[in-house]
């Protein structure tokens, strides 16, 4: 997904102020302004983001709208703090750094990975007998919506945490990254801004809920 996310790599508290004669973002599918916080569809073919109103977003909540070329990105998240995952999973799911997102592509009929780099989303090959262990070990999580939602994992000091996300909250990760890193470590900058990510993630998503009606605390 590359369209329509120019305005998640630079990070919002470092932009720029309006000018007086700034041209306003517009949505892209009825041209009417848009501001800041506005939804996002995922258009289905060209696999990218568009920026939309909310009245457009509303045309697309239903399944199958359009015939299903265009799908609205949810605004549900959900926060599982012991999200079950072994270190070992984590290697036989390749990948080299401690924060990836977790989608399943409807087009190629599987769950694909991605992880935050400099160089922007970077996929990783992902084992299906290692995932499909992991979902049914977080069976919270099993029913996350195609396309539109993703799981994200961060291995923290701490341990696995994992948010259920609208997928846009993933690139606005990876925009911060790619924004701000610097050097091999990725500098101090970068990574306040990645915990700053997430602790603003895990005050507005509620504790997801497992079977059996046990919360994952």
């Amino acid at each position: 997904m590359t369209a329509g996310l120019r305005r998640f790599v630079v990070p919002a508290e470092a932009a720029p102020g309006p000018s007086p004669d700034a041209v306003p973002e517009r949505c892209e599918m009825c041209a009417e302004p848009i501001a800041d916080g506005h939804g996002h569809l995922v258009n289905m073919e060209k696999r990218s983001l568009m920026c939309v109103c909310r009245a457009c977003r509303l045309l697309f909540t239903q399944c199958g709208a359009a015939g299903g070329r265009y799908r609205a990105v949810p605004e549900r998240r959900l926060y599982d703090p012991s999200f079950r995952i072994s270190a070992a999973d984590w290697e036989e799911l390749q990948i080299p750094v401690r924060t990836a997102f977790f989608f399943r592509n409807s087009l190629l009929g599987r769950t694909v990975a991605f992880y935050p780099s400099p160089a922007g989303a970077t996929e990783s090959l992902l084992p299906l007998e290692t995932w499909e262990r992991v979902l049914a070990a977080n069976p919270a999580f099993a029913e996350a919506e195609p396309d539109v939602e993703a799981l994200l994992v961060d291995r923290g000091p701490d341990g696995f945490a994992c948010h259920l996300v609208p997928i846009d909250d993933c690139y606005r990760l990876v925009g911060l990254v790619r924004s701000l890193w610097k050097g091999f470590d990725g500098g101090r900058e970068a990574w306040d801004a990645i915990d700053g990510f997430f602790a603003d993630l895990r005050r507005r998503s509620p504790v997801a809920i497992s079977e059996g009606g046990r919360d994952g605390r």
